[in-house]
């Protein structure tokens, strides 16, 4: 946060109520760079302002918030908003979480009390309100970053667990036949049509319980045009509720029955094998997440996180047989090892390589460790994938683009220098004791070739050194940590 940040935030607040707030109290974050404060006046009303880092996130927000406002949804009324849209005034729905209001249940290992169940389903009754009749009339054009979730969103979710969770656990798979499980699972999810508000981030910490007992929604900026099922698996499958079988299916009773009052549901049977198959695919992306927040930033809730995770997971592939060969198999094998911890952080030294792939119109990266940079590659002059239509909505991570590259042998021989180059260097960090070592690959989109060369660098280098690698597709969101083998 700068100061000229909440400056603004103070001036929106001022213009709005034509007096300054008498306290400001900036609010524990949460897992998005929102920065939050409660803001109070002389009377001792206060109302919550936000300040984002993205407009089009805040517009989402906003646009999202009086669309179902009107619909009589219970969401926080938008307040104010400043001219940029770079912050914004909300109501104040209090401070206790649905999250936290069950929270005895949870540390008790699913032993949900009668109260806290009632919380659960009327949560759960909400959910549908929000689907359907929020999904009334509504402008998808404005959902950030995405308005409809499509075969792009899906495949992106499945090789961030492919990079951030697979790869780091060791377990061994064939590139192209996971991809081509992939595709098929994302042709299933994407079956039927879906016309109904899916909130995408449903969950117990995005539900408030006001002064008046009612629950109120939050944080659906990130909702689009979507299935459903999503968001039932994304609330009963969450890894630390652990909620025992028979409430989970009495809160599904539940859902179903609140949804066929407000929208035609398919039949029973039907509706639970296609949540199943909604179930199987939130959970490898929760893991994809667990892996990154774990495994990269060392964050102990996701570290945590991972054996219950691992459990549902488990738990589905008992239940349903899947059409995903290779993906059946290559999951059989992650569930019998036991998932790699991050590396301690107990006084050891070792080294640490930092790999990037980027974009020249976006600009070199910037090297974090204070050691003013290391190797940049220019991957331009190989042949471009990016030229050709069918490879545009592609990264260096499909299949059919790596085909392509190697194909014709050049970025291979490329590579083959870049190895040397590496490999010497990483050798003689390691003797003479240092820490940090990066590399970068550019290329003209961030995309292809030079997501290409990072991504097989760093393989080349954990597989040969047992290093720790730090690998970002900067233009990609990518982040993956490959830790130090012991």
């Amino acid at each position: 946060m700068t100061d000229l940040n909440e400056n603004d935030l103070l001036t929106l607040y001022t213009e709005w109520r034509t007096e300054r707030p008498v306290h400001v109290e900036q609010l524990p974050g949460a897992g998005s760079n929102r920065i939050y404060y409660r803001l109070t006046d002389a009377n001792g009303a206060t109302v919550i302002g936000c300040i984002g880092t993205n407009r089009d996130e805040n517009h989402a927000f906003i646009c999202l918030a009086r669309h179902f406002s009107e619909k009589s949804l219970p969401v926080p009324k938008v307040l104010a908003v400043s001219s940029d849209e770079m912050c914004y005034l909300q109501e104040d729905l209090g401070s206790l979480s649905l999250f936290d209001a069950i929270a005895k249940g949870r540390q008790s290992g699913g032993n949900y009390t009668a109260d806290e169940r009632e919380l659960l389903s009327q949560a759960i009754r909400l959910l549908p309100r929000l689907q359907f009749k929020g999904g009334q009339g509504l402008d998808y054009s404005v959902c950030f970053p995405q308005a409809e979730l499509d075969q792009t969103g899906i495949m992106f979710d499945l090789n961030y667990f492919k990079y951030c969770f697979l790869k780091p656990s060791g377990t061994d798979f064939h590139e192209l036949l996971l991809e081509e499980d992939f595709r098929r699972l994302t042709a299933d999810l994407l079956s039927e049509q879906a016309d109904s508000f899916m909130y995408r981030d449903f969950q117990a910490r995005n539900v408030m319980v006001g002064d008046d007992s009612c629950l109120y929604l939050i944080d659906f900026q990130g909702g689009r045009k979507g299935p459903f099922y999503y968001d039932l698996a994304s609330f009963l499958w969450q890894a630390s509720a652990r909620y025992p079988e028979e409430l989970r299916q009495q809160l599904l009773d539940n859902y179903y029955e609140a949804a066929s009052a407000l929208h035609p549901m398919p039949p029973r049977s039907h509706f639970d094998s296609r949540l199943r198959l909604f179930v199987f695919f939130r959970l490898l992306q929760v893991l994809g997440a667990y892996g990154f927040r774990g495994y990269f930033e060392r964050k102990k809730h996701f570290i945590d996180s991972i054996p219950p995770a691992l459990d549902n997971l488990r738990q589905i592939l008992e239940s349903q047989e899947f059409p995903y060969p290779h993906l059946n198999k290559t999951l059989n094998l992650l569930l019998e090892q036991k998932a790699p911890l991050p590396p301690e952080r107990n006084g050891e030294k070792h080294l640490v390589v930092r790999i990037y792939s980027f974009s020249y119109k976006k600009g070199i990266p910037e090297d974090e460790s204070g050691n003013g940079g290391g190797y940049v590659f220019d991957c331009r002059s190989t042949n471009n994938p990016g030229r050709l239509p069918e490879y545009q909505q592609l990264t260096g991570l499909d299949a059919a683009v790596i085909k392509f590259l190697e194909d014709d042998s050049e970025i291979l021989r490329f590579l083959d220098h870049v190895y040397q180059l590496a490999d010497a260097h990483v050798e003689r960090y390691i003797k003479r004791g240092f820490t940090s070592l990066m590399f970068s690959f550019g290329c003209t989109g961030g995309q292809h070739r030079s997501v290409y060369c990072a991504q097989h660098l760093a393989e080349h280098l954990h597989k040969r050194y047992g290093i720790e690698v730090h690998l970002c597709h900067r233009e990609q969101n990518i982040n993956v940590n490959l830790p130090k083998r012991n």
